[in-house]
């Protein structure tokens, strides 16, 4: 893994070149693989508290196994215990744009974030920068109220999440 790119040089390439990004819906599961709770992230960010789903950057020279496991452990603590799936293969692809007016706006840069949903065994504490991490149900994530907590794009990949595991 390369070293982080200086505050400057990152402007500078987020100005050039979409970034790829990892964003993850963590889950717990019963004993036969259905679906009991969803994990969302509390944070703090400049326009206020909202929900979020883990996410971050692929480093430079990092697997995208690599980088999954790297924002859980970041996120959710070290013994959360994330089950990675023997194929990486995204269960959906978002792209975040900086023209206003966007579908997906990000006013930073031009972004590709590949979708994962991994289940979880361990304890997941909050870590980082992340306040509270809050298992809801199903049901729960799918409510206007609690999905209004989030930003639009982490809550459309949600939905997309729960049509994926059969829960929408």
């Amino acid at each position: 893994m390369g070293p982080w790119l200086s505050p400057e040089d990152l402007e500078f390439v987020r100005r050039k070149v979409p970034m790829v990004y990892v964003d993850v819906v963590p889950i717990r599961t019963d004993e036969v693989g259905r679906v009991e709770s969803i994990g969302l992230l509390l944070e703090a960010q400049n326009d206020g508290i909202s929900r979020a789903l883990v996410t971050g950057r692929v480093l430079y020279h990092e697997s995208i196994r690599e980088a999954i496991a790297r924002h859980l452990e970041k996120d959710l603590g070290p013994m959360s215990l994330p089950q990675l799936p023997p194929s990486i293969a995204p269960f959906t692809v978002a792209e975040y744009f900086p023209t206003p007016g966007a579908d997906k706006f990000d006013e930073r840069q031009h972004a590709v974030s590949l979708c994962y949903i991994v289940p979880m065994l361990g304890e997941c504490d909050p870590a980082a920068d992340t306040l509270e991490v809050t298992w809801f149900t199903p049901g729960e994530v799918r409510t206007p109220e609690l999905q209004a907590e989030m930003s639009e794009s982490h809550a459309q990949i949600l939905r997309q999440a729960l049509g994926h595991m059969g829960c929408a």
